[in-house]
């Protein structure tokens, strides 16, 4: 049986052009920084982005916390979002490693925080107060529909931030995805961010890997960081050449991903017992939903029954899915997908 894997996005595996190119990177040592297939990979992702710099990191969340602790020192506060992946999904780091003090403030539905409540978060210079370093968005937002965040919008952030001598952190783990959703380049999404993460391994379909972007000072110093995490990598020139085969080839066809979304969505609008977020369809390539009251089946029962059909789902909570397409999701997985809900339910 061929599985439909729509747990998420990072379940993709490399395609036989992306092995191809794997196998004939060459190599070097990564931690010398001899590696010319990382130092490539490293120099398109600076470019592409417009900023100075960018490190080879092995995960999205070791990106992140990594620009956590080259921004701030211990006891300092961040500015996050309270259903953000930083706060809720990457295992408490910014406190463990970091010592690093999370001020949640509320992720409106379109994934933004609103600018009056990011201002009434920064801590007057008060002796009792831990010391605000750092302001963190993520676009798309995850939790909130994958929705995108707007160039306006993060420019604004930018503004307010920089004139209160804070730091931007933008988690993009999907920000091609969004930048594709919205016709703009992601030079202009990221333009006022002072540092970025973004992933390979999710829509851009690479095995592992994900780019940290900021200044050279800022990479210098998260380069270092990087090591005492662990994550000095040698001949890794392997799958950096799946990360410069992602973002040469695997960019522009997130659209595809975006319209079999909003496909799924639509069919399953259709099925009785089911209420789809966002009447005008997913933004990107995310789909959630809720069980109606009617349902007598829980979230996970409904997932195990899926699951003998072939077909994997993540479960939110015992109502409600987080259905995601991806590269390996074509128009024949969404419509079985569709009937084999109305199949369980009925």
């Amino acid at each position: 049986m061929d599985i439909i894997d729509l747990r998420s996005d990072t379940v993709t595996k490399p395609t036989p052009e992306m092995r191809e190119a794997m196998a004939k990177a060459e190599v070097g040592d990564d931690v010398y920084e001899n590696d010319p297939t990382v130092n490539k990979l490293q120099e398109m992702a600076a470019e592409m982005l417009g900023k100075e710099a960018a490190l080879f990191v092995p995960s999205g969340t070791m990106g992140n916390l990594l620009a956590l602790l080259t921004h701030c020192q211990r006891g300092d506060e961040i500015i996050v979002g309270d259903q953000s992946h930083i706060y809720l999904n990457e295992a408490g780091g910014m406190a463990a490693l970091g010592g690093i003090y999370p001020c949640p403030a509320k992720n409106q539905s379109d994934g933004t925080l609103a600018l009056d409540d990011i201002l009434a978060s920064i801590r007057t210079e008060d002796v009792h107060h831990a010391i605000t370093r750092l302001v963190c968005l993520e676009n798309t937002q995850n939790i909130c529909g994958g929705v995108p965040l707007t160039a306006a919008y993060t420019r604004a952030v930018g503004n307010l931030a920089h004139r209160n001598n804070l730091r931007l952190h933008m988690d993009g783990a999907r920000i091609f995805n969004s930048a594709v959703a919205q016709s703009v380049s992601v030079k202009e999404l990221v333009a006022p961010v002072d540092s970025v993460m973004f992933c390979l391994s999710k829509g851009l379909c690479a095995p592992i890997g994900s780019m940290l972007v900021g200044t050279k000072a800022f990479i210098k110093r998260a380069r270092h960081l990087r090591k005492m995490l662990g994550g000095g990598m040698r001949q890794v020139g392997i799958i950096a050449a799946a990360g410069i085969y992602s973002l040469e080839n695997m960019i522009k066809r997130l659209d595809d991903d975006h319209a079999r979304a909003r496909k799924l969505a639509d069919g399953l609008k259709q099925v009785k017992g089911l209420v789809v977020d966002a009447a005008e369809g997913p933004s990107t390539n995310m789909v959630y939903f809720n069980l109606s009251d009617e349902i007598a089946l829980n979230a996970g029962q409904i997932a195990e029954k899926m699951k003998q059909r072939g077909i994997l789902l993540g479960p939110e909570s015992a109502a409600r899915f987080r259905l995601v397409t991806h590269y390996w999701i074509d128009d024949i997985a969404v419509d079985k997908t569709v009937a084999a809900f109305r199949e369980v339910l009925q």
